[in-house]
């Protein structure tokens, strides 16, 4: 600094020592506190082989006179786990069938998605089933609500969509008609405001809609481009049915096993890494709202709510990840470069995207240890189904 100071009065480089340290002294001391404590800590890590999984708590008493400077640095560290009671595991595994009852159900989902709404031309009330176009407004001791108001909403009677017991006073109800409809809201209901109270809606029926269906046969085949008959529609429901049965089996099977495997081994998990999976989970939440259109947000009461509802799964998550983990490195299990090469070949042939465009967008967003992760894990499950007692199951 006495190289560089600038003071009125005195050429540069030749201000008295006295006048700089009554100047710069705090400016200089934290300075060499940073630069120190930057260099040893790391030093320290390299030295003793620890790794860090969270910024240090670093406690020092500052420079001071003829003493040694010193300080001490906390971090949170990645437990030490020698996983167990992962071989010879004793576990069930479904194994159901897709069944003509399931095939049909499914293409029952389909025609309705090909169903479109006509006007009752008869004179007739509200039934069950029936979707009817209504104004209502809603009033609690006489006081309009302001959220219980609206007009040409479209509701399907029998949805439960509504409060509980409106739409079941909708039937009966003729177009054009006005109905007084009362509720009595239970204690407990969401709204707590709204809890208890009584509600007294005047509802008019604008409209009778049905909804009419399609007919399963050749004409309606012509909706798709793939399908020549519906025998073909047919095997490839039945087809899409087993991949998400064998989906589900598995999934259920992986939890089966993580579940046994966190009984037999209890540990601390490191709350930096809790932070950062529940971070992770909410800002995943605030994006599918996002795109739902729904505004993100981004309150510190809000981040609470979400940290409180998410902590558990995060805890569950990040203790399952270290223990697979630990099983792999115990088991030697590992990943070829050339395993990662096949997975992103049969990642973009599944997405339709050209090879080298996917690898290149992995690389640049980092992703490609995901993807050595997820070929990881995969094998240590598998490892561990291959050492456990498996019985199927039937269902």
């Amino acid at each position: 600094m006495a190289k560089k100071a600038k003071i009125k009065g005195f050429r540069q480089g030749k201000v008295p020592r006295d006048m700089l340290e009554s100047l710069y002294k705090e400016h200089a001391e934290e300075e060499t506190v940073s630069n120190l404590v930057n260099r040893y800590y790391w030093e320290a890590l390299k030295e003793n082989k620890i790794n860090a999984i969270s910024q240090p708590d670093i406690d020092q008493k500052g420079i001071e006179t003829e003493k040694n400077f010193t300080f001490t640095a906390i971090v949170e560290v990645e437990p030490v786990i020698d996983p167990a009671g992962y071989i010879g595991l004793e576990l069930e595994k479904e194994n159901s069938e897709v069944k003509d009852s399931d095939v049909d159900a499914r293409l029952d989902e389909i025609r309705d998605m090909f169903s479109t709404m006509e006007e009752v031309d008869v004179d007739r009330g509200v039934s069950e089933g029936d979707f009817v176009v209504i104004d209502f407004e809603g009033f609690v001791q006489g006081k309009p609500v302001k959220e219980m108001k609206a007009e040409n909403y479209l509701l399907e009677v029998g949805s439960k969509r509504f409060m509980p017991g409106f739409e079941d006073q909708l039937i009966g109800l003729t177009k054009n008609k006005t109905a007084q409809i009362t509720i009595k809201l239970p204690d407990d209901y969401h709204a707590k405001n709204l809890a208890g109270e009584e509600i007294v809606f005047s509802v008019t029926l604008k409209n009778i809609k049905e909804k009419k269906l399609p007919e399963i046969d050749d004409k309606f085949i012509n909706n798709f481009d793939k399908y020549e008959s519906l025998d073909d529609l047919k095997k490839d429901i039945r087809k899409t049915l087993d991949e998400e049965r064998i989906g589900r089996e598995n999934s259920a099977f992986k939890s089966l096993i993580i579940d046994k495997l966190l009984e037999s081994n209890q540990f601390e998990v490191p709350q930096a890494f809790v932070n950062r999976q529940v971070a992770y989970m909410i800002d995943d939440t605030q994006k599918r709202l996002a795109k739902r259109g729904m505004k993100r947000d981004a309150t510190p009461e809000r981040y609470k709510e979400l940290y409180d509802l998410y902590k558990d799964e995060a805890s569950k998550i990040v203790k399952t990840i270290l223990l697979l983990k630990n099983i792999g490195e115990k088991e030697a299990i590992t990943v070829s470069d050339q395993e990662i090469e096949d997975k992103i070949r049969e990642l973009a042939q599944l997405r339709g995207q050209d090879y080298d465009s996917l690898k290149e967008s992995l690389q640049s967003e980092k992703m490609v240890d995901d993807v050595k992760s997820e070929i990881l894990n995969a094998k240590i499950f598998a490892f561990i189904e291959d050492k456990a007692k498996v019985e199927m199951v039937k269902k």
